[in-house]
């Protein structure tokens, strides 16, 4: 199965939460690449959990405490009451109120920070949570039909153990909440791979855009074109993130999955095949990092199951044996008229990406990375494991307690939080609220 430890975190309630009618976001999707996990038999070779939902006290390491109360108390019924809330923190539009969204929003972020803690206690090489990666969610404001920014949490937590993170998205929409939240970073890398342009949201990560003082640098955004293909986007996926790996020297990666890069998506206007999308899971796997890998967006939800699915193959090593025909399940109509696992791609899709163009997008980011270094470290005390060692094995459920344990099984990793030298390095964003005493 390919040598490499593999969590998977799911939770089966994931796919009743509804958006409302008309909504392109659909939970529900995750059901369905569940299920075809199982049906292709990838679920015994994983470790899978079920989350514990995250709590204030995690959400609030990242978000503004009283968004996060806002986010807790709206419901359908109450929102008329809030009406001035709802514009202040962006819950309206794309992003509506729902029945127990709150709950939603703590399962996705505490499946991502329970995979989190999984890598940094060595108990998986690749953590999965593939309701996890709403990378629009602001500080204190909701974006993109994103209430809770897990990733950045997720990263927050990973930072406790690993000295640089390397954030790859590769949803067709810029990964903008993740990249602002680790504006002035040097400890984290952003790059994502993006359509850009024609008022597409949300309207930020052109090629300029590389990060504000001590992060200068550490933001790499590759601006696309419509009808972006298989080919032209390996081309610029394998020198771009080759160059990363070699200049930035990450310690653990976090890859956005976002399904609307596919051919055919509802929102997405990218030509890529459920492979292609794939060959980017296959690189990154390669390099023996810790990884991470979530969702994110995808709207045609059948091509986003079988992407997941096939995804969770990638990361099993056992893409090659998962048979063309899907096999049979529950929502096999779905799958309809193919029924095949890669459908086929539309043909006559007009690849509006030049070949000058993306010459002139991979010189200027390789460029740019060759005068790159990582730099020096401070080390200071450590914040506290979101996790003990119990909640840790145990995918997050009932681990109140369990010092004792903890302290045996953490205590192989080094207990020094690393902090870089100069001021202002962690990231504007994310140091405000956080506490640290610097």
């Amino acid at each position: 199965m390919g040598g490499r430890k593999v969590t998977y975190y799911y939770d089966p309630d994931i796919g009743d939460f509804y958006y409302g009618q008309g909504h392109p976001m659909k939970p529900h999707r995750v059901r369905l690449a569940h299920c075809l996990v199982t049906r292709y038999d990838l679920w015994p070779h994983m470790d899978i959990l079920r989350p514990r939902p995250a709590r204030k006290s995690e959400l609030v390491e990242f978000h503004n405490p009283d968004y996060t109360d806002f986010l807790r108390a709206v419901t359908p019924a109450n929102q008329e009451e809030l009406s001035a809330a709802l514009k202040q923190f962006g819950t309206a539009g794309d992003c509506p109120i729902f029945d127990r969204m709150a709950r939603y929003c703590g399962l996705y972020a505490g499946a991502s920070l329970g995979a989190a803690a999984r890598l940094n206690a060595g108990l998986a090489e690749v953590a999965i949570n593939w309701a996890g990666g709403m990378h629009h969610a602001k500080k204190a404001e909701a974006s993109g039909f994103c209430y809770v920014n897990d990733i950045v949490l997720a990263i927050l937590e990973l930072l406790k153990y690993h000295t640089r993170v390397l954030y790859v998205d590769i949803d067709v929409h810029h990964g903008d909440g993740v990249e602002e939240a680790f504006l002035t970073s040097d400890r984290v890398m952003t790059v994502s791979f993006h359509k850009f342009g024609d008022n597409f949201f949300p309207g930020t990560g052109d090629l300029g855009d590389c990060g504000l003082a001590g992060g200068r640098g550490y933001a790499v955004n590759v601006p696309l074109r419509d009808g972006m293909d298989d080919a032209a986007y390996e081309s610029l996926f394998r020198p771009v993130m080759t160059g990363v790996v070699e200049h930035f020297q990450p310690e653990a990666i976090v890859l956005q999955s976002g399904a609307d890069s596919l051919a055919g998506d509802k929102l997405g206007p990218f030509n890529l095949s459920i492979r292609g999308h794939g060959r980017c899971h296959s690189f990154l796997r390669a390099l023996g990092l810790p990884l991470l890998v979530l969702g994110g967006g995808g709207y045609k939800v059948k091509n986003v199951a079988r992407c997941w699915a096939y995804e969770t193959g990638v990361m099993l090593g056992v893409e090659s044996s998962m048979s063309e025909r899907l096999p049979p399940n529950d929502y096999y109509e779905v799958f309809g008229p193919d029924y095949r696992l890669v459908p086929p791609l539309e043909p006559g899709k007009v690849n509006h990406n030049k070949r000058e163009a993306l010459e002139k997008i991979r010189c200027t980011i390789l460029e740019r990375l060759r005068h790159l270094h990582p730099p020096g470290l401070a080390f200071h005390e450590r914040p506290p494991d979101t996790f003990t060692a119990e909640g840790v094995v145990s995918g997050g459920v009932g681990e109140d307690g369990g010092a004792a344990a903890a302290a045996e099984v953490m205590g192989r990793v080094a207990g020094m939080w690393m902090e870089w030298k100069s001021e202002g390095r962690i990231g504007y964003w994310v140091l405000m609220g956080r506490g640290y005493k610097r």
